[in-house]
């Protein structure tokens, strides 16, 4: 998949598409013990045993929406990453809200919501040694284009096309996502 605008030091530079697979968070795990090269980023039209928080299963069982996961090598305190995930969700909120002008909010830590409903999670996790982390593992999901929802989330569960009636360009938000997060993960190590 080609990630115009790119313009990370390593996030994203390696990135793997698949029409179907079991996981990107699965993969991206399989990927690291390969030793695939830092920010390696595995994107995912359908999972089909999609990762959510608490051992949750993520559905994403439609085309076109956002389902992407990749790893960051660090050596760094485990310290340094506290409250990663909900930085991680106000990026995510920022891009809709600057690019689209879509106003979404966070149900802290790990979800993106609207009205009430989920649009999008974020799966964090963290290979630690002796209070260093080694690397961390980030899986995003986001409902861009999904409209069928089965029965035991189409009360708490909804997507962008569905509220907002907009499309929205999956490359071009993965790619600024990567350029967004590159940085403040370099701020936040570095500081």
């Amino acid at each position: 998949m080609q990630l115009k605008n790119l313009k990370t030091k390593f996030l994203g530079k390696n990135n793997i598409y698949h029409e179907k697979i079991d996981s990107t968070q699965n993969e991206i795990w399989r990927q690291i013990e390969k030793l695939a090269p830092n920010g390696t980023l595995v994107i995912a039209d359908i999972q089909t045993n999609g990762i959510g928080t608490h051992g949750r299963v993520w559905h994403t069982d439609e085309e076109n929406n956002i389902a992407f996961s990749f790893f960051v090598k660090l050596n760094c305190s485990v310290n340094r990453l506290e409250g990663i995930t909900t930085q991680i969700a106000k990026i995510i909120i920022d891009i809709f809200k600057v690019k689209y002008g879509v106003n979404l909010n966070i149900k802290e830590p790990n979800d993106i919501v609207i009205n009430g409903k989920k649009i999008g999670g974020i799966l964090t996790q963290t290979k630690i040694s002796s209070q260093i982390a080694k690397y961390i593992v980030i899986g995003i999901g986001i409902n861009t284009n999904k409209e069928k929802f089965s029965e035991d989330i189409k009360n708490i569960a909804t997507s962008i096309k569905k509220e907002f009636n907009i499309q929205i360009d999956r490359e071009d938000f993965i790619t600024e996502f990567c350029n967004i997060f590159e940085q403040k993960l370099t701020e936040r190590i570095n500081n």
